[in-house]
């Protein structure tokens, strides 16, 4: 069926669920965009416009509607993809054929085109990626290549060797000393976040639908001579359950190890950004002032905007020196919701 206007604001008005994630609609009166089966009062047909993704809305300019949340509910990870997610993490080298699939009741290539979406990779190479980043450890801690080669489930060395140096672009012998960066999707009520861990600790939080993320990755992985590859780490876990302790107002510091990588400039500037106490704010002036750079505003405001650490370094923080919201990579939104929901907390502590 061809999705015309008139056939996709007929379904907004009666809530038809069958047309569920296949469109969303952005309201031009309020700024806002719902999805579906929203249960806000319905605008007029002429002050709406369809969109196929939440992206597509908030790069022109609407913000997420605060009664369907559209964003944190289109985000979700479904049931049976979260508890494949789960099996591969608790053993990476098992290998999940189509089969297998179909007998829990799992459309492969409905599969295929969610990990495509989501990784921009489908599934069977995401479980390729996964088994070479739990090679990659096994080998760091000193296990052989024939060991790790078997292991992995491969049948041959010479298999596994291509398949290694593929991924990191060096031979598994070499690969010891290959510096390797993990990430992860994780979900929160403002969409899913893309974490990345080296083994001191975090090294990048990013909303997955801001702009030039790729931009940012490729950096990271330039400026740490490292490959990143979809895995475990161990810092992952400590650090959701922080942030689902921070989005439900238990949590006011993170004490997950994070690694920041940046010059030593950028990084006292980001030191300065984790000493805003929690419900509060500075503006780029203060910051400099705090790190003894006064005549370096603009300055402090760039290494700000190259900080890689969402939410734990909190750039929310910083406003303009009037006291407006000033440029945020992952939207002003999400901005103002982080603010709002400090201050919140704040407020209903005292």
């Amino acid at each position: 069926m061809i999705l015309t206007d008139d056939i996709m604001y007929n379904a907004f008005i009666t809530k038809d669920t069958a047309f569920e994630g296949r469109f969303f609609v952005a309201v031009k009166t309020t700024g806002i965009f719902c999805r579906l089966s929203c249960t806000a009062k319905k605008p007029k047909k002429e002050n709406v416009i369809f969109f196929d993704t939440s992206k597509e809305c908030l790069t022109n300019g609407f913000r997420p509607c605060l009664v369907c949340k559209p964003l944190s509910t289109l985000n979700d990870i479904p049931k049976p993809i979260k508890e494949i997610l789960q099996q591969l993490q608790d053993d990476p080298f098992e290998k999940i054929k189509d089969a297998q699939l179909s007998e829990r009741g799992i459309e492969p290539s409905r599969l295929r085109r969610w990990f495509l979406k989501q990784y921009g990779i489908t599934f069977q190479a995401y479980q390729r990626m996964m088994r070479m980043g739990a090679a990659a450890k096994k080998l760091k801690s000193g296990e052989s290549v024939t060991t790790t080669a078997f292991d992995t489930g491969f049948e041959s060395l010479s298999g596994f060797g291509d398949s290694f140096k593929n991924a990191f672009g060096v031979s598994p012998k070499n690969g010891k000393d290959r510096r390797i960066i993990y990430s992860k999707k994780i979900e929160t009520p403002l969409g899913m976040l893309v974490a990345c861990a080296v083994d001191e600790g975090i090294c990048l939080l990013e909303f997955a639908d801001r702009q030039h993320l790729e931009e940012k990755l490729n950096g990271l992985s330039d400026l740490m001579k490292a490959r990143i590859v979809a895995g475990e780490s161990e810092h992952f876990q400590q650090l959701e359950v922080e942030l689902k302790s921070y989005f439900e107002g238990a949590l006011r510091g993170f004490t997950v190890p994070i690694f920041p990588v940046g010059t030593a400039f950028q990084k006292d500037v980001w030191e300065a950004l984790r000493a805003i106490p929690y419900g509060q704010t500075r503006s780029y002036k203060e910051q400099a002032l705090t790190i003894n750079k006064p005549g370096n505003v603009r300055a402090v405001a760039n290494a700000n905007g190259r900080n890689r650490i969402a939410i734990i370094i909190p750039c929310h923080r910083v406003i303009g020196s009037d006291g407006s919201m000033t440029g945020y990579a992952g939207g002003l939104w999400r901005k103002k919701y982080l603010l709002d929901l400090e201050k919140k907390i704040l407020h209903e502590a005292r």
